[in-house]
């Protein structure tokens, strides 16, 4: 499988103006910033001296600032609540200049999560957020906002973080919908959702998940490549493509599989690296790419996007540099 300098050209020039639907979890990203200079005289824990506090889009609002940095249309379909963190996440929405009308308000707190980053790594974690179920008439209004925006998109992006906006009821009605448009579906699936994801075109699992999805332990090729066509099997699908860290990244289709070398220099940081696959897997894929060209870019820019801090975004003049300075 093998790309030149004129093709990746010509599809990330595509990538200007397609229309991605992202039905999602979205949420907001903060990151306190700061230094450990002593360890706190009441509990054996570091004290970090703030140095600065930054927003970003995260969950499938991730999904959507990949798409946007690459030139796409982003369409989230999601819910927030009526907090400061719904507040700072239309802010960052307007920001990024991404469509808000696919937000639909309901009675939960938007997902925040805070990272507390010292000296460049991650000292703590805290969640703020709610995986009740969404009530019927907030699933209606997205339903309605999918079905308003899916005449005029070119891919359907499904970014599962178990918060409540991926659910049986909501996937049931709109994923045979985009079937019927012949829409194509791409999938970042939890594992407890697993009943959920039909009908799709392609699945997006890491390694670990796709090992819990079928039940099988990944130790080798042949254990990789039975997961990986257990997968299309499972879920009815066309494509699989299992990311593999370090390892690279798989793609099982029905004639076979392709396994694809990291292109990883430096891994600082993993945070929504699976954002950037899928958006990038979606995009190219909506602009002619073959499944097998496109799995070749998001593999290209998952090499970027872990070598940045946070929740990062990848661009399209940053991906083609990387694709031609490793050819």
């Amino acid at each position: 499988m093998t790309l030149n300098r004129s093709r990746v050209g010509q599809l990330l020039e595509s990538f200007a103006g397609k229309k991605i639907l992202i039905v999602g979890d979205i949420m907001v990203d903060e990151f306190i910033w700061g230094r450990v200079q002593r360890i706190s005289p009441e509990a054996p824990v570091p004290v970090v001296e703030v140095m600065d506090q930054t927003y970003r889009l995260g969950g499938s609002g991730n999904v959507a600032a990949n798409i946007k940095t690459m030139g796409g249309l982003p369409i989230p379909i999601a819910v927030h609540g009526l907090d400061d963190a719904a507040r700072r996440l239309v802010e960052l929405l307007k920001e990024w200049e991404i469509d808000n009308s696919g937000l639909r308000t309901a009675d939960r707190p938007t997902t925040l999560k805070t990272r507390i980053v010292a000296h460049n790594q991650q000292v703590v974690r805290t969640d703020r957020e709610s995986r009740k179920p969404l009530q019927a008439n907030v699933n209606a209004d997205l339903e309605s906002a999918f079905l308003r925006n899916l005449r005029h998109a070119s891919a359907v992006i499904v970014s599962d973080y178990d918060k409540g906006v991926v659910n049986r009821e909501l996937l049931g009605s709109i994923l045979p919908k985009a079937q019927s448009a012949r829409v194509p579906v791409f999938l970042d699936p939890k594992v407890n959702h697993a009943d959920y994801y039909r009908p799709i075109t392609a699945i997006t699992p890491n390694k670990r998940e796709a090992e819990q999805l079928t039940g099988l332990s990944i130790q080798d090729d042949e254990s990789l490549e039975q997961a990986g066509q257990s997968l299309r099997r499972k879920f009815e699908c066309e494509y699989a493509l299992i990311t593999r860290g370090e390892e690279g990244m798989s793609l099982f289709n029905g004639t076979g599989s392709h396994h694809l070398p990291t292109f990883a220099r430096e891994v600082f940081d993993v945070t929504g690296a699976g954002d950037t696959v899928i958006a990038t897997l979606a995009l190219a894929c909506a602009s002619g790419a073959t499944m097998e060209e496109a799995a070749l870019l998001a593999n290209h820019a998952a090499g970027i996007v872990v070598g940045k801090i946070g929740t990062a975004t990848v661009d399209r003049s940053e991906l083609f540099s990387h694709f031609d300075s490793r050819q």
